[in-house]
């Protein structure tokens, strides 16, 4: 960035610009047009917004077929993908846009264009929505998951199937599965051997020696190893014979001692909705282990339309139904295996066997040393085409691009000359890219001849870099226009998505509790000041934690300590007891006394679910006012988080409570379609409330909200976000 000399401004105020100058306001008005066309004929675009019928075609044979916008898209970048041969794509759109179902729609035009296999990289919980939608998206599509224990073996069957699939093939790898390695230990011979000692004697030793071969292991200096010290020397990388070639370590199974087949498929039956302990056992008893292990690792409806020998359906259709729906988000397996699956595609697949890549939530591989951006950059190179899919591509800062763009297209940044150096780094590059593109914080530091020297003149000078927000409009035209197609929610269309609305809600404190509240803020804003006036910035995240939870838990005793010290600062007593109602909690209250009157389920936030549980203390008086509540914990699974919330609807639960905390429970990916009803009861200010805006869930269908019109069901969605006031 260029900085402004001051004598510059002075120049600038004693000249002003001249009346003929146009502000660039009107200049943009008047010229625009022309502007805009001129940029288009010097840079024509890719895709100029005629579709390929051939793909549009394609896109209506699919179940699901994508709205206007999102055909525009996919068109867009399967031009620059299958026509431009450009290596990556992004597509950078809102949430709600339908990320998955264009990733998906391109992929299948991937296949039409000669790329028959999409291996989808997508987090952990969001594995089996991945299949899911392909399912319902791709007519006859094969979807492969490879998250369990068993992906090793099935990336050794792909080894074996080299030839095109007639249909399209899909393979969801887990990022965390993608990025984890397997152990191993040294594994060698041991030898009986008699072998001169320095004084030229012999001595019988044993000798590490190669399995296959074996000849003796030995070291630099080509001395022969023992079998003690080979144990240690070959324990600090994976070697191999220098004779045979032969690897001189082994895979070794994870810590603990395996399970009986029998205990496994227990454990796996045990998973499934409607099925305990004594049911799996009887079912094992029954048809044997084989059968059933058989059916849950290749055929689950089988399993789910099992018939004794009588020929009657061993579960009953609501069980099937429980159990469908259930494993659409399971998979079993009863192999083992740690081996890195990206490691396994690098060494044994073949350049291409994948044709596309699709990265979900692409933003996540933007850091230079992580396990999981590294194991990404493995596979967009062993793929054909990339295409990234994210809603925030980056941060603000430009090297929250620099290594996303080696990842996915390196060839553009060895043009521009962000490459390696000779010590094989990209540290130089990451801070000529930063320069040239970002922002980037010179900081000196001259402390003065006067404070260290005496009789010198030298200066203790300290000069340090630092990266700060921005990126640079050139940069944005040479790395980021070319490759990223755009999507908001406003361009799908008004039609799509309901109206959306959101209701701020002032709750008054009752007065002693405004009383307290004051108090406890007096005692410990002064004990902050005492501390800031010493340099003490350590009381900064007490104080702000204690005042902004204290209304939210005044039915329990607040004692402030210094986190250092842990010296009393401020004790506050309760003002609730625990069988009394606070204004808020009065509030939530009615509003699920008013949706139970109109048939509708409540799925009501509350931010304090650990130390400071109030989520008990919910469930506590809605079950007093005859409510059938469950609440949500963070023990339960991310992926089974949505399965959860089905179950809870099968067993007719009013009222739904999940944590707004540190522990995240509304999760990505996570739809939650039958609770219209939803409030975050506890936001403790209005900063919270921007979290909200960035979850699916949190919705409130009101009838006052958007009128509907005559014989047509009210879609508006609201969210009710509720404070205390002051």
């Amino acid at each position: 960035m260029t900085q402004v000399n001051p004598t510059e401004l002075d120049v600038l105020e004693q000249n002003p610009a001249p009346e003929s100058a146009i502000p660039i306001a009107r200049f943009i008005t008047d010229f625009g047009d022309g502007l805009l066309d001129a940029v288009r004929t010097q840079n024509p675009p890719v895709y100029d917004g005629t579709p390929d019928p051939r793909r549009e075609a394609r896109m209506d044979r699919l179940l699901r077929a994508p709205f206007p916008a999102q055909r525009e898209v996919v068109q867009a970048v399967s031009r620059l993908l299958f026509d431009a041969d450009q290596p990556a794509a992004v597509i950078n759109a809102e949430m709600g846009t339908g990320k998955t179902l264009m990733g998906t729609a391109i992929a299948d035009i991937a296949h039409l264009e000669g790329y028959p296999r999409t291996l989808v990289i997508a987090p952990p919980h969001l594995v089996y929505k991945w299949r899911r939608e392909i399912k319902q998206t791709v007519p006859e599509a094969a979807v492969c998951i490879l998250n369990g224990p068993d992906t090793l073996k099935k990336l050794i069957a792909l080894r074996g199937s080299l030839a095109r699939p007639a249909t399209p093939e899909f393979y969801i790898l887990g990022r965390v599965r993608m990025r984890m390695g397997f152990n191993w230990q040294p594994a060698f011979a041991v030898r009986r051997r008699a072998m001169a000692d320095d004084d030229g004697k012999l001595r019988v030793g044993e000798y590490a020696a190669c399995p296959s071969c074996g000849a003796l292991v030995t070291d630099d200096d080509d001395r022969p190893l023992s079998s003690r010290t080979a144990a240690i020397a070959l324990d600090e990388k994976r070697s191999a014979c220098p004779a045979c070639d032969e690897r001189l370590w082994t895979l070794v199974g994870r810590a603990g001692a395996s399970k009986p087949k029998r205990e496994l498929l227990l454990g796996a039956l045990r998973q499934i909705p409607t099925i305990g302990d004594k049911t799996a056992a009887r079912l094992v008893a029954r048809f044997g282990e084989e059968m059933l292990a058989g059916m849950l690792e290749d055929n689950l409806f089988e399993f789910i339309n099992l018939m004794g020998e009588d020929g009657e359906l061993v579960f009953s259709d609501a069980q099937a139904r429980r159990m469908e729906r259930a494993m659409a988000n399971r998979e079993f397996a009863f192999g083992q295996g740690g081996y890195q699956a990206t490691e396994y595609v690098k060494r044994y697949l073949p350049q291409g066997y994948f044709g596309l890549l699709v990265v979900d939530e692409g933003h996540e591989y933007k850091n230079e040393g992580s396990a999981q951006g590294q194991a990404m950059g493995v596979l967009a190179r062993k793929c054909s085409k990339v295409v990234l899919l994210t809603g925030t591509l980056m941060g603000g800062y430009a090297d929250d691009l620099f290594h996303l763009l080696w990842r996915l297209h390196p060839q553009l940044m060895f043009e521009d000359g962000f490459g390696y150096n000779a010590r094989k780094s990209l540290g130089a590059a990451q801070m000529a890219f930063m320069r040239e593109h970002g922002v980037v914080k010179d900081i000196y530091k001259d402390s003065g001849s006067d404070l260290s020297h005496r009789t010198a003149r030298a200066s203790r000078a300290a000069h340090r870099t630092g990266k700060g927000p921005g990126f640079g409009p050139k940069g944005i035209a040479r790395f980021v226009l070319p490759l990223t197609a755009f999507l908001k929610l406003k361009d799908i269309g008004g039609d799509v998505l309901p109206p959306y609305r959101e209701h701020f809600v002032d709750v008054a404190m009752t007065a002693e509790q405004q009383v307290a509240y004051t108090r406890l803020q007096s005692a410990l804003v002064t004990e902050l000041k005492h501390a800031l006036v010493k340099g003490d910035k350590s009381l900064l995240g007490v104080v702000l934690n204690a005042l902004l939870a204290w209304p939210e838990c005044c039915f329990r005793d607040e004692l402030v300590r210094h986190p250092h010290t842990q010296a009393q600062l401020a004790y506050q007593p309760a003002v609730f007891r625990d069988t009394e109602v606070m204004p808020k909690e009065a509030q939530l209250l009615a509003l699920c006394r008013s949706e139970r009157a109109k048939g509708r389920r409540v799925l009501a936030y509350t931010i304090y679910t650990g130390t400071r549980d109030t989520s008990a203390r919910l469930k506590g008086f809605l079950e007093k006012e005859g409510f059938r509540t469950a609440v949500l914990r963070a023990s339960v699974d991310a992926s089974k988080r949505e399965d959860w919330l089905f179950e809870q609807v099968d067993r007719g639960v009013d009222v739904g409570s999940a944590g707004l905390s540190g522990d995240r429970v509304p999760a990505v990916g996570v739809q939650r379609l039958h609770a219209p009803a939803s409030l975050p009861p506890q936001l403790a200010d209005r900063a919270e409330a921007g979290r909200g805006r960035a979850l699916p869930g949190l919705r409130r269908q009101r009838a006052d909200a958007v009128p509907a019109a005559d014989g047509e069901e009210d879609r508006g969605v609201a969210v009710d976000f509720r404070g205390y006031a002051g």
